[in-house]
């Protein structure tokens, strides 16, 4: 079956060339980050520079379909072929050209089989505003994820932060606290005050909005849960939140991070 370009993308988005490899392999943020495009993702197999992952995007007559991701970074591209369901065929081919530290170029070929001359165009449009949103979305997260990668060398030595008044501090919660160059959120947990980092371990995913139940919470970006009262896995998927200051009530009824 003849196979033929639809459509081009073309961008530039605000992260290395190493973070841009970095998320295209990143197969489990696909139906975290990406949840209002894909219903979910199955890993099939995985090997260095390649994986092959069963999804379905969201809607109720969306069918699976398997794709498989193969990187070919001497030439700086990568390919995204459907090999079985809806689409088969299809080849997205996406080359990579580093501009800057933090700036990539994308270009982006959709390459789809058996397509009529009347339903390109339609067909085209459809991929490149989905492409706009992925990458709208992946943008975001590498740019935090660089600013996670770049904060790893530039630690303070821990001393202690001042919080204020237990009662004012308890109607202020949830709150984001800079401790020595590290961010934390302080919470009350079952009437217990505590602070927690706010990176995931996995990737610095971004837990400031996470909301914490049954004393938990979970990653956006990839589904990875803690508890917040310990930092231990609650997934059983073995990482650790960073280690985060307790917080300490004085006599007189003021609070402060320590770090011990």
């Amino acid at each position: 079956m003849e196979i033929a370009p639809v459509a081009v993308y073309r961008r530039t988005v605000a992260a290395s060339l190493a973070r841009v490899w970095e998320n295209v392999l990143d197969w489990e943020h696909l139906p975290w980050l990406h949840r209002t495009t894909f219903r979910y993702v199955k890993l099939l197999e995985e090997r260095p520079d390649w994986y092959r992952v069963e999804s379905a995007l969201l809607g109720p007559r969306a069918r699976p379909f398997v794709i498989e991701v193969a990187l070919d970074r001497a030439h700086r591209l990568y390919h995204n072929r459907t090999i079985d369901g809806p689409g088969t065929g299809t080849d997205i081919v996406t080359r990579l050209d580093p501009i800057g530290p933090h700036a990539t170029g994308i270009h982006v070929e959709f390459q789809v089989p058996g397509v009529a001359t009347e339903r390109a165009a339609a067909i085209g449009a459809t991929y490149t505003r989905l492409y706009t949103l992925l990458w709208d979305e992946d943008e975001r997260m590498m740019r935090r994820r660089q600013q996670v990668v770049d904060a790893g060398a530039r630690r303070a030595t821990p001393s202690p932060v001042a919080l204020g008044a237990v009662d004012v501090l308890r109607s202020r919660l949830p709150l984001i606290v800079n401790a020595n160059g590290r961010r934390v959120r302080v919470v009350d947990v079952g009437g217990t005050l505590l602070a927690h980092a706010i990176g995931c371990p996995h990737r610095g995913g971004p837990l400031d909005d996470a909301p914490v139940e049954d004393g938990c919470v979970a990653c956006p970006w990839h589904g990875y849960r803690f508890d917040v009262r310990t930092g231990a896995s609650a997934d059983g998927r073995g990482l650790r939140l960073e280690p985060a200051p307790r917080v300490v009530t004085s006599a007189d009824g003021s609070c402060h991070l320590a770090w011990s």
